[in-house]
């Protein structure tokens, strides 16, 4: 059974940084795509970025390229999401998702953590 477990939100001010961490277990995930989505209040849940594991390829939403980035270490078993020039409208829940897949995709993922909290002040 795939376990996600996302750490690492908080409270940060503008122009700060974050990183998120995502452990995965259950499986071995070299044949998957890890996402990680956001869901600000009132707002649907949004694509923030994905890696495939295998190959490291990534893709990113328009809304955080160039400042976030996405990454993994097979030896933990864990994705990350370092977090850089953050903005109050990147204040949301942020969660780890799963999917296997061949190719880096940015919907319909199966697997889904809980979530944690990223709150950015002006």
């Amino acid at each position: 059974q795939v376990q996600l477990v996302e750490s690492g939100g908080g409270l940060v001010q503008t122009g700060g940084s974050l990183r998120l961490s995502c452990a995965a277990s259950g499986r071995t995930f070299s044949g998957y795509v890890m996402g990680w989505f956001r869901q600000a209040p009132g707002k649907e849940r949004e694509f923030v970025a994905a890696i495939r594991w295998s190959t490291g390829s990534t893709v990113y939403a328009a809304s955080v390229k160039d400042r976030f980035t996405i990454s993994r270490d097979s030896a933990k078993n864990t994705v990350y999401l370092q977090m850089n020039s953050l903005k109050s409208e990147d204040t949301a829940v942020y969660y780890c998702a799963a999917e296997w897949s061949r190719v880096v995709v940015t919907s319909g993922y199966d697997y889904w953590g809980q979530g944690t909290q990223v709150t950015v002040s002006s």
